[in-house]
């Protein structure tokens, strides 16, 4: 923020002086820390939030069973 509002002063010097080109860079690189201002924001809002990785929960795979078919006996020859 403090060199979002630095920019901003920058610009007012610039505009002052007759710096038309300075004042058009200027312009560029205080919107550009305004969309990382608010990029950094956004990340802040959703940092405490729960990320669903795609596991299946306890819940739903606890009622479900495996089964095997039971051993077939060897046969022995004599």
């Amino acid at each position: 923020m403090e060199i979002r509002d630095n920019l901003t002063a920058r610009i007012a010097e610039a505009t002052a002086h007759g710096w038309a080109g300075d004042v058009d860079g200027l312009t560029l690189s205080r919107t550009a820390a305004g969309h990382q201002l608010d990029q950094m924001d956004q990340i802040a809002a959703h940092r405490g939030a729960a990320v669903h990785l795609g596991m299946p929960a306890f819940s739903d795979v606890a009622g479900q069973t495996v089964t095997t078919p039971a051993p077939r006996p060897a046969h022995i020859s004599p």
